[in-house]
């Protein structure tokens, strides 16, 4: 038995889950997301919970059990309370600015940069270089962020760039410290 898809997902307090066949649609407070199962994976809620069960004990039915159960976990979640992703801009000169729902990042171009919200996601400036994607689809949240960090990520000399909120970037030694120390 698959210990992830065996777990029944609870339905949290504003969330309603529909089970239509092969198709999951789960409505909350924060709007709907839609998913549809694999074959050989079936769904069923009594209201207070949702429970996954798989046709057969083949390896591939045994990953699909445990990633339906939590793609589904992550529905229920993310229309409950929703994801949100912070990046940090590090650099002279580099900051991020509000337009609307768009942003402007400076990032040492010639130009700004502006980034619209993908799907449901929401977009917000925290001061000048801190930025937040939210959202309530968990998947849509970290390919806009991933696709922003793409934009400048961070140089392996010198740090500068686009990073994750936490993320720790290890420096490479320049030219003069593998010359040594000069005499």
């Amino acid at each position: 038995m698959s210990r992830i898809g065996s777990n029944p997902v609870l339905i949290t307090k504003g969330v309603e889950v529909k089970i239509d066949g092969q198709g999951v649609s789960v409505k909350g407070p924060r709007g709907e997301l839609k998913h549809v199962l694999p074959g050989g994976i079936s769904i069923t809620s009594d209201g207070k919970q949702v429970v996954f069960n798989r046709r057969d004990d083949g390896d591939s039915q045994k990953a699909l059990h445990g990633l339906s159960r939590s793609l589904v976990s992550n529905m229920i979640s993310g229309v409950s309370q929703g994801f949100s992703k912070s990046l940090d801009l590090v650099g002279t000169g580099y900051r991020v600015q509000a337009q609307g729902k768009n942003l402007a990042l400076y990032v040492g171009f010639t130009h700004q940069v502006i980034i619209e919200p993908l799907g449901k996601n929401a977009l917000s400036a925290e001061g000048q270089t801190r930025l937040v994607v939210s959202g309530p689809d968990k998947e849509t949240v970290g390919r806009q962020a991933a696709e922003i960090r793409r934009i400048r990520p961070p140089n392996a000399y010198t740090g500068k760039g686009i990073r994750f909120a936490g993320e720790q970037v290890k420096l490479k030694p320049g030219k003069s410290a593998a010359k040594g120390t000069a005499a």
